[in-house]
């Protein structure tokens, strides 16, 4: 008879799991999607000085600061990355993800590729980078266009910035082609599971296998 503990748990350090993609490929959907699934995954609240959207919520979707109080915070170096993008500045607050890794927490980010090169020079032991593609251009325009949220002029934007964005798809870890959210969504679910079962993430193994050695 064995005498596994199916409850056994093993102390681990939390990840850094960050979603990029050009602007209407799927990532804020997918990241949604993970995060209602996933307990133990938390999403990173960054700061910005962009106005609310409809249906956003201060300090659930996003911190909505003054310019001012951004560039403070970048001055205190409170910040483990920031940048402006289409004007406004995004950024991610320091304290809240250092906290979540030592207790074992992960955290998500839905952030660009500026702010993951930052992320990466700061903390890229804990990092796991996940790109997100559109499956053609044609279906990248038409999400832009669907979800109703940006003018003409801004989706046209958008879409000329996305080669640039695309172009930086080799510095991820993953890559993932979003054709269909579900099958995305797998995907990205299998990657969160083999990164958390890395050894090196596992902090309490030593000590596991020590205890259990002992008892042979």
């Amino acid at each position: 008879m064995s005498n596994l503990n199916p409850h056994t748990h093993i102390p681990r350090r939390g990840i850094l799991f960050v979603m990029s993609s050009p602007s209407g490929a799927g990532k804020t959907t997918l990241s949604r999607k993970l995060l209602g699934a996933d307990a133990n995954i938390s999403m990173s609240v960054s700061v910005t000085t962009r106005k609310p959207r409809p249906g956003e919520v201060d300090g659930r979707d996003y911190h909505f600061i003054s310019q001012a109080q951004f560039d403070k915070m970048v001055h205190d170096k409170q910040l483990l990355e920031w940048a402006t993008v289409f004007g406004n500045s995004y950024g991610t607050p320091r304290k809240p993800v250092e906290v979540a890794l030592n207790v074992g927490c992960d955290v998500l980010f839905d952030i660009d590729w500026q702010g993951t090169q930052q992320l990466a020079q700061a903390m890229e032991d804990d990092l796991v980078r996940i790109f997100i593609l559109p499956p053609s251009a044609e279906i990248l325009r038409d999400r832009l266009i669907g979800r109703n949220q940006d003018s003409s002029s801004v989706v046209a934007k958008r879409m000329a910035e996305a080669p640039r964005e695309i172009s930086h798809w080799p510095e991820y870890d993953y890559v993932i082609v979003n054709d269909e959210i579900e099958s995305s969504h797998r995907q990205i679910t299998a990657i969160v599971m083999a990164e958390r079962l890395r050894r090196r993430r596992q902090v309490g193994l030593t000590e596991f296998v020590r205890a259990m050695t002992k008892q042979l």
